[in-house]
């Protein structure tokens, strides 16, 4: 206290009241953090950790901090708390050896606000596993792994190839970009973010238009031709409902359609954005893959499935197309109950981070990782390998219902438009900027390519 004496009683009072003010914000801070929960860098009040993260690179900026703390370890996004799970070995325990604990999803406000917690990407408990097992028999029940949807992936990468024709060898825009607010982290403050509304508007318009494909199957449903998705769902309910009013569950079945579009459209066509990108800027390796289309389907007709497996080079860039795009590398999860993991306890409800990024760039798996290099799948004598931490439709519980079909879409489309097509930079370009847009979900930034006939 003899430090105090150097002060004026005035200055004496503040330092005091300053002291005892910053113990209590220090002190709400850290009240309510379980016991042995994981570390972290230090929050400042209101904003967390906002202030050491880079926001547009989300997933570096976490997998930097896992540099310093851990491959478990905890950030504050304002006043939410998030638990980050970095490589692939954390990741693939939580998710795979701890499936049940960790295949919650979390409050988001933004998805909870166009989804109302319902469909099969966001919702949690008894309805989320009852719809993700609807979806993926569904799925196969309208042919996915069969003749018939193959015939209709054809026929859409038909059109494709017609649009890129149009454009007769000129340079023509192929990425979309999405963004998404800071509304998750402060929804009492979504009116000052511009991007929220927009977001919004956008899956109301979505919405909308699925309400029509609901009235319209509505109106034609026979239980003994079931000829959509839509159709399907609305006999499903149906039949659990009895002769109670289908209305009530009508934002399930459009929230679980808008669920299944939006979801399988933006990862396939942004990973397909990906692949044309990487493919200019690596002329050898497009030549490859065509040499071995060539090879193998010749220019007669469109690529099968049953090509895939005479052709491991293009099944190898394909998968790094994949790897390196990482195009969804944060997705959220949440505790289903209190766990104990690898010495930390989370409490049910925590909110869980599997960084992606982390696995398909770990660098104890990958031998060149921040490389675009297809020998990541190939053996010493050119066979295709599978690797344990590919990992870009996540893993365990909530691992992508649509993986088979997106395989079968990527391979089709992506071979189909190089059998076609030699793509190249703009007259007076080289190399194409490859640095993501955003880092939630990761789009190229805006490009113009040139597809010239081959």
């Amino acid at each position: 206290m003899a430090v105090l004496k150097l002060f004026p009683t005035d200055y004496t009072l503040a330092l005091l009241l300053l002291a005892l003010f910053l113990y209590l914000v220090v002190s709400l801070i850290r009240w309510g953090i379980p016991r042995n929960f994981p570390p972290g860098p230090t929050p400042l009040p209101l904003i967390g950790n906002l202030h050491q993260l880079d926001l547009k690179k989300l997933g570096w900026s976490l997998t930097g901090l896992a540099e310093k703390y851990g491959s478990v370890f905890s950030v504050e996004f304002g006043p939410s708390k998030a638990v980050v799970l970095t490589g692939y070995d954390a990741v693939k325990d939580a998710l795979v050896n701890h499936a049940d604990q960790f295949s919650g999803r979390p409050h988001l406000p933004i998805f909870d606000t166009v989804s109302f917690q319902s469909g099969v990407i966001f919702s949690n408990g008894k309805l989320w596993r009852e719809n993700r097992k609807f979806v993926i028999s569904a799925l196969r029940g309208f042919g996915m792994g069969k003749k018939s949807v193959e015939d209709r992936i054809s026929e859409e990468a038909s059109f494709l190839v017609n649009v890129f024709e149009s454009h007769k060898g000129q340079p023509f825009e192929t990425a979309q970009i999405m963004y998404l607010a800071l509304y998750n982290f402060y929804p009492t403050l979504g009116f000052l973010i511009p991007s929220r509304r927009k977001i919004i508007q956008n899956f109301v318009k979505v919405h909308e238009i699925f309400e029509g494909f609901f009235k319209a199957a509505k109106e034609t449903l026979s239980e003994n031709s079931i000829q959509t998705l839509s159709e399907a769902l609305i006999l499903r309910h149906q039949q659990e409902l009895g002769g109670e009013d289908l209305e009530s569950k009508k934002k399930d079945i459009v929230v679980t359609i808008t669920d299944l579009f939006t979801a399988g459209t933006e990862t396939t066509s942004t990973t397909l954005c990906w692949g044309l990108l990487l493919m200019v800027n690596h002329p050898e390796i497009q030549r490859k893959v065509q040499d071995e289309i060539d090879r193998v389907i010749g220019a007669g007709r469109f690529p099968r499935t049953e090509d895939q497996r005479h052709m491991p080079y293009t099944e190898a860039v394909i998968h790094e197309i994949q790897r390196f795009a990482n195009i969804v590398p944060i997705l959220p999860h949440s505790t289903t109950e209190d766990t104990h993991f690898r010495g930390y306890f989370l409490p049910k409800g925590t909110y869980v981070i599997p960084l992606l990024t982390s696995v398909l760039y770990d660098k104890t798996q990958w031998e060149k990782p921040h490389q675009f290099n297809p020998a990541h799948f190939l053996d010493t004598d050119g066979n295709f390998v599978k690797r344990d931490a590919f990992m870009p439709f996540s893993a365990g519980r909530r691992v992508c219902a649509g993986e088979a079909l997106a395989k079968v879409e990527l391979f089709l489309f992506f071979t189909t438009l190089l059998q076609k097509f030699h793509f190249q930079a703009p007259p007076g370009m080289t190399d194409l900027d490859i640095s993501p847009r955003t880092d939630l979900v990761s789009n190229p930034k805006p490009h113009r390519v040139c597809a010239v006939s081959r």
